[in-house]
């Protein structure tokens, strides 16, 4: 399998500059990230000094969890609205129609979910250590929050749950014919895997590095068979003739305005013609 780099990048260019222009893309961006943010800061920072131990591991595992939501999200709305979203704006035929290959073009589509994701969880992920090593009362919080296990894991299971999300959201979208309704089923998709990294967070699986490498292959493999997926699903021509089939729906339900134009000389007509008879 041969992908151009060229090709890839110029789709990923292409999908940022989608981003920029879409005002509900950039909420989404900007406001999912703070709302996720606020709650591992409350959570940390309720916990006083004479909080038990045992509590505050619980507690910094529900924060590792709310930081590992992020990179599911975020990617899933994104992948939802990849086709649907351009059929909706008349722009999936062109695309469709341009030289470049669908392995480049959903891995470039792919790329362009992943990283502001991936970029957003880490990003989230320091400022939770940072706030905690500065403001928070227990001891425990910080002592735990620097385990390895918890920082390999959220270093490892942010691009792979991301790019689990794409996938799964990009399979809907080819099959859905309403964006919202693709985000819907999206994000409740993508969110599985978060049941075992919530069993990790609790400590109800003891977290070691063995452990999250294997959660991580495993991953990895469902990623890459996703992929697999994916790519048997998106066929170029029945995507292009139901992008054409429903701007032929729109326009029959939409008057044009010749019709208009032409049924008021007609009523004209009809009312001279009565006039002289």
């Amino acid at each position: 399998m041969t992908v151009s780099l060229g090709h890839l990048r110029a789709v990923v260019v292409k999908e940022f500059r989608e981003y920029r222009r879409s005002p509900f893309i950039l909420g989404t961006m900007l406001v999912l990230p703070l709302i996720f943010l606020v709650e591992p800061l409350v959570i940390i920072f309720r916990l006083g000094a004479s909080v038990p131990a045992s509590i505050a591991d619980k507690s910094v595992g529900a924060t590792f969890l709310l930081l590992l939501i992020t990179p599911v999200i975020i990617p899933a709305i994104l992948a939802a609205y990849s086709v649907v979203g351009e059929r909706d704006q008349g722009t999936l035929e062109p695309l469709l129609t341009t030289p470049i290959r669908r392995t480049e073009l959903l891995l470039g589509k792919a790329v362009s979910m992943v990283l502001p994701a991936v970029l957003v969880a880490y990003i989230l992920f320091a400022l939770v250590e940072i706030a905690a090593h500065l403001f928070a009362a227990n001891p425990a919080v910080i002592a735990e929050l620097g385990q390895g296990p918890h920082i390999l894991a959220e270093a490892l299971f942010a691009p792979l749950l991301a790019g689990w999300a794409v996938w799964v959201g990009i399979a809907i979208s080819t099959r859905s014919s309403e964006v919202r309704v693709a985000q819907q089923l999206a994000t409740l998709s993508s969110l599985p895997p978060l049941a075992f990294v919530a069993l990790v967070s609790f400590n109800i699986l003891t977290p070691d590095f063995t452990l999250a490498l294997i959660f991580a292959l495993v991953l990895l493999v469902a990623d890459v068979v996703m992929w697999r997926i994916v790519s048997a699903m998106f066929d170029r021509e029945r995507l292009i003739t139901g992008a054409r089939a429903q701007a032929a729906a729109a326009a029959h339900r939409s008057p044009s305005p010749q019709g208009v134009v032409r049924r008021i000389p007609r009523a004209a007509d009809s009312d001279e013609g009565s006039r002289d008879a």
